[in-house]
């Protein structure tokens, strides 16, 4: 196991308005800083750690959670009227080599080079749902089409939030044709594993399940992303949660499709920078809180960036990606 039996798992104003002007103008006089920041991390060691710098100019994204109906994108929000990010007490910091995505993000890239829309779905259970924030607006695909659109700005990019308490790999799969399929995506995010884990549920038929879920995404012509189990005491708790990590990751390998390592990058919260789990998880001690789901958010937001901006040469185009079906959307 990554934690050993002995481990013991804690439960548990504004100023005046001439200094409120003053901020507002030294921030856009340092946006061009902030950005060359944020170019240095993408382009650091990935065997440095990645400090994601906070990115509050962004419009908000609409996002319907459990819903078939495809959200629209805004027309760009006043700054005075946009929602500010969740309070961040602690620094939202992983290794680089946790959050760096290896293959690049072909059907991504394109629609961005294009200029065309960009429509993401985000499918999961309760963790992409957002049990355990204070509201709708702090779940991960809320915050990360925040972030996204600060990257690209002036693109129509769309989030959209599948995700439904309780299920299982299975379930969401019957949920594949109208709440995925039929909204054409580029990119898809599926997070996966932590509710068998926690029913008890066997390791093998979780693993076809897994083969026959990408391989649908993928004949789709969408890029896919794996999300692996939280990092909380109720999932560290299960005999077969390393064996789902290390499935998750096979499959992913195995398939061609990208994994962001949450289980990593919250383990190295606690383990490393050494946040007790009551920073970033829910009383319930299972799900992710405002603050967790907002550095999630953004530590994906900077690798899907990265992984679909990466410049390819030609030759090393995986053989996948060059047969893979032309955009059509």
């Amino acid at each position: 196991m990554f934690l050993s039996k002995q481990t013991k798992f804690p439960y548990r104003t504004l100023a005046t308005s001439a200094a409120a002007v003053f901020v507002v103008q030294f921030f856009a006089l340092h946006s061009d800083s902030a950005s060359a920041q944020m170019n240095a991390q993408l382009s650091a060691p990935r065997s440095s750690v990645l400090t994601v710098v906070p990115v509050n100019a962004a419009p908000a994204i609409p996002v319907v959670a459990g819903s078939s109906t495809e959200a629209k994108p805004l027309a760009p929000v006043p700054a005075t009227q946009r929602p500010a990010a969740p309070a961040a007490p602690f620094a939202c910091a992983a290794p680089a080599e946790l959050v760096h995505l290896e293959r690049p993000l072909i059907h991504t890239m394109r629609h961005l080079a294009n200029g065309q829309p960009l429509t993401i779905v985000a499918i999961g259970s309760s963790s992409t749902a957002g049990a355990g924030a204070s509201s709708p607006d702090a779940s991960y695909p809320t915050r990360l089409a925040v972030e996204l659109r600060a990257r690209f700005p002036g693109r129509e990019i769309t989030v959209l939030n599948r995700g439904v308490n309780g299920e299982e790999t299975n379930n969401m799969m019957a949920r594949f044709a109208t709440d995925v399929l039929a909204a054409h995506p580029q990119l898809v995010l599926w997070q996966i594993g932590t509710n068998s884990v926690l029913r008890d549920h066997p390791l093998s038929p979780h693993a076809v399940q897994m083969h026959d879920g990408i391989e649908q995404l993928k004949a789709a012509g969408a890029d896919v992303i794996l999300i692996d189990p939280q990092f909380a005491p109720a999932v560290l708790a299960k005999s077969e949660t390393e064996g789902m990590v290390e499935q998750i990751a096979v499959a992913a390998k195995q398939e061609n499709v990208d994994l962001f390592r949450r289980f990593a990058v919250m383990r190295d919260w606690h383990d490393v920078q050494h946040l007790s789990f009551d920073n970033f998880v829910s009383p319930d001690h299972l799900h992710m809180n405002d603050w967790s789901y907002a550095c999630i958010a953004k530590l994906l937001g900077t690798a899907i960036a990265e992984a679909a901006t990466r410049p390819i040469a030609a030759a090393s185009v995986h053989p996948a990606m060059m047969s893979a079906k032309p955009d059509v959307h």
